[in-house]
This record gives C-alpha cells, structure tokens and sequence, in this order.
C-alpha cells in the first residue's frame, strides 16, 4: 500500500464517530446556554465594576477636594507649618493622605508615604498645577489616588480604599457563576427534553418505516398539526402508499401469472405423460428430445409451484400449521422424500430428543429445497448434520439443521446476497450448474423466519472446499 493509502487510513481511523441527532441537538443547546450565561455574566460583571469604580472615583474626588480646600485655608491663616493642617485631617479621621508643603512632605502613615506616589502624577499636580487621579496598587489593596494643587502653598494628595468595591465584586463574581452553572444546568435539562421532543417524529416514522420493511405495508403516520412535521408525514405517508400498491400490483402480477400457466403446464405435463408412455415407440432423436421436454417440464412448475408461494407471502396469505415434531425423525422423513433420499445423516446424541414446533410441510420444502441447491451447485454428495446449540449442562433451545457441500463455497460478499429472491450469487456459474431461478433459497429463508428461526451459510467447519448452509430452529426436548 503507498504511503498516501496508509495516511487516509490513518485518518479514517482517527475521524471522530458523528454523534447523532439527539446529542448534536442536546449538545447545541448546552453550548448554546454556556455561551449566553457566559456573555450575561461578563455584562453583568463588567457593567457593575464600572458602576462601583466610578461612584467611588466621583466620592473619592469630592471627598479629596473638599480636604484639599480645608488644607489650603490651614496653610495660610496659621504660621509657616503644614502640622495644623494634618491635626485638622487627623481629626475627621482623615489618614491616607501627604501634603507638599515648601518642598517637604508631611502627614502620610505607612505605606502611604510619598514613595508610593506615581512620578506621572506627582508631576502633573506639582509642575503642571493639573488635578490628576489614579488607581494604584498600595501593597495588597487597591485604592483612588487624587492630587490637587494648593495654589501658592503646594500640593495635596488622598488614598482611597477600593476594599469595599472589590468585596462586592468579588460576591457579585461568585453570585454570577453560580447563577451561570445552574442557567447551564437547566440549559441541558431543557436540550435533553428539547432532543427528545425533536426526535420523537423521527423515532416515530423509524418504527413506521421497521413495520412497513417488515412487512406491513399499511403502517402509516398520524396526522399532525405541526406544518413542518406535516409535510415530513404527507411525504411518508404517500411513499407508503405507493409502495403498497405495488407490492400489492406486483403479487397480483405473480399470483395471476402463476394461475394462467399452470393450466397450459398441467397440459404439457400431460402431454408428456403420454409421450414417456409410448417412449419405446419413439426414435433415439426423439427420445432424447423428451428427455430434456420432461425435464424443462419438471423445472417449469417447480418455478410456478415458487412463484405461487411466493405471492402468497406477499399478500399475507401464509398460515403455519404448527405441530410438534422430533427434529431428528422429521428430517429423515423429508430427505427420504427429497431429490437424494440416502443422504448421510450425522446426528448429536442430544438432538435425537430435541422437540421443534413448525408447520411439517413447509419445514420439509425447506429441507428439499437446500438439498436441491446443494445438488445443483455443490459438487458431490451433500451431507446433512444436526445438532444441539445449548451446553450438554443448560437446557435445550435450539437446534441446527446444516446441509454441508463440496463446491467452490460462496464468497462473503454474497452470504446474503443469495437468500434474496432472483439472486443466484456471482459464484453460480462456478459451481456445478446454473439451473433455478433463485427462489430456492428465498423461500427457506421466509419460511425459517416465520418459524421465529433464522438462516445463513458460511464455511465448511473441517475447512474442506465447500459451503455449510444453517437453518436454526427453537428446540424443547423431550422428556422421557
């Protein structure tokens, strides 16, 4: 393999499974509702620290200005000194603040001393004579700083805690995300119904479209208020109309074909009849003509006895005749009947008591008709095994009846292929012949499964050339 085909095998492998529609839907929704909780509480928070930062900034500007005014008028109705100044602020309870004053500072208490001033502000207050204000970062804690000039006399600076803001914010924060976990939370409770609401039409008309598969064809979808599910259920509801009615055309077709033709075949049969008993009166040429008549004869109703059955099932018309029969007994009897009457049987001690329930002539066309299928294309003489399923331990349940021959097998790809009606597999020209239509094995496929079994063929178990074709019915056994 190149590498090109190694690298898309690689990738195909490591392609994520599609998640289907109920979880792309929950999963929506889910993303959906993280988003706009996520969005909401960024807004909320955003717009809220905005508020709270400009209030304080408004109250830490009045507050600082109403103190600078205060400084001012200490400064010139006192004698040179800023001490009268600071005792005035002291007394309001005023402490985060330093006053310039003939080019010293004063006043200020740890660490809110003129080493924590920005250069930029110092500057812009004390050589432009610009009020400024900022926030900074005094050790742990957050505050306002506002400087204005004392006009003639020097500067004024004041501190302002953000402690109380930012304890808001931080319980706004925490209120915020458990209010956005618990809008997520009932955003998936809300995607999970959500889903289940949108894909129960959908689970609906699955169901509808299992029954119509199974075979019935009048299954169809309630009407709905809903215009977008009507259309889905109109649309449904004409496609199972129409494919009844041709299924229905098409058995009709079958059934009335099948009719016409056996009168003019019972004739021909007859003819035949005639012919066979005057053979000795006949030429070699002609002899030999009414062999192959009398075999295309013979073949042509089998196929009409098919299509007839055939039709039957298609419109419903089947019904089992159950008995309980020995499995073991009951095989015996249809292969001494059958195109190969001394078929070896090999038969498990067990299934000798093994019980099924099944319609006796119909399970007997079942075995007929893998005979004959092994015959035409298997090679040789076919064998026939039956055995018990269950553990010698475990009470019985089922049992196999496996008609083992000798051909060229049938590919994998056609294992299913072949039990489809018309369908001889693409192995049918390689094997010992090409006579039947393809109905054989379609009919024992419909017949097993009406007896609640099912059947497949696969290799032969010895791994000798050839093909294993299985038939598994429910067994009980037998109490002696």
């Amino acid at each position: 393999m190149t590498s090109g085909g190694w690298l898309r095998r690689l990738l195909s492998r490591s392609r994520p499974a599609a998640l289907g529609l109920r979880r792309r839907i929950l999963l929506t929704i889910t993303l959906g509702s993280i988003a706009l909780s996520v969005f909401l509480a960024v807004t909320t928070y955003g717009l809220t620290q905005n508020n709270l930062v400009r209030q304080a900034e408004e109250s830490a500007v009045k507050t600082s200005l109403r103190n600078a005014q205060s400084v001012e008028s200490n400064l010139r109705s006192t004698p040179p000194t800023a001490q009268p100044a600071a005792d005035s602020l002291n007394s309001i309870g005023v402490q985060r603040y330093l006053i310039r004053y003939q080019d010293q500072w004063f006043g200020g208490v740890t660490p809110y001393v003129e080493t924590n001033l920005p250069p930029d502000i110092v500057e812009s207050v004390l050589e432009r004579g610009t009020p400024s204000q900022q926030i900074v970062r005094v050790g742990d804690e957050l505050n306002i700083l506002v400087g204005w000039e004392v006009p003639g006399v020097g500067a004024y600076f004041q501190f302002t805690s953000l402690e109380d803001q930012v304890s808001t914010l931080n319980s706004v924060r925490l209120a915020l995300i458990l209010a956005a976990a618990i809008t997520t939370g009932l955003g998936v409770l809300l995607g999970i119904f959500s889903a289940r609401r949108a894909v129960r039409p959908l689970s609906t008309a699955a169901q509808a479209a299992s029954a119509i598969a199974g075979g019935r064809l009048d299954t169809r979808l309630e009407k709905t208020e809903d215009p977008d599910l009507g259309v889905l259920t109109d649309s449904f509801n004409d496609m199972a109309e129409a494919l009844q009615q041709r299924v229905e055309r098409d058995a009709r077709f079958a059934s009335d074909v099948s009719h016409e033709l056996r009168s003019p075949l019972m004739t021909l049969s007859a003819s035949v009849e005639v012919m066979e008993a005057r053979r000795d009166e006949l030429p070699d040429r002609a002899r030999s003509a009414l062999d192959l008549l009398s075999g295309d004869v013979v073949r042509f109703q089998g196929l009409v006895e098919d299509l007839l059955e055939i039709s039957r099932f298609d419109a419903g018309a089947i019904r089992l005749h159950l008995e309980e029969l020995l499995a073991v007994e009951f095989v015996r009897q249809a292969v001494a009947v059958s195109a190969a009457p001394k078929l070896p049987l090999h038969v498990s001690e067990r299934s000798e008591l093994a019980l099924i329930r099944g319609d006796k002539r119909r399970l007997a066309r079942v075995v007929a008709n893998l005979i004959d299928n092994a015959i035409a294309y298997g090679g040789g003489e076919p064998e026939i095994h039956i055995t018990v399923v269950d553990a010698d331990d475990e009470p019985m349940s089922h049992i196999q009846i496996a008609v083992v021959d000798s051909g060229p097998g049938v590919p994998l790809e056609e294992r299913e292929l072949i039990f489809e009606r018309f369908a001889r597999g693409g192995g049918a020209g390689r094997r010992a012949g090409s006579e039947g239509a393809g109905l054989g094995l379609s009919l024992v496929d419909e017949h097993v499964r009406m007896h609640g079994g099912r059947t497949w063929v696969e290799d032969r178990l010895d791994g000798e050339p050839g093909a294993r074709f299985v038939i598994e019915l429910m067994a009980t056994e037998l109490v002696e």
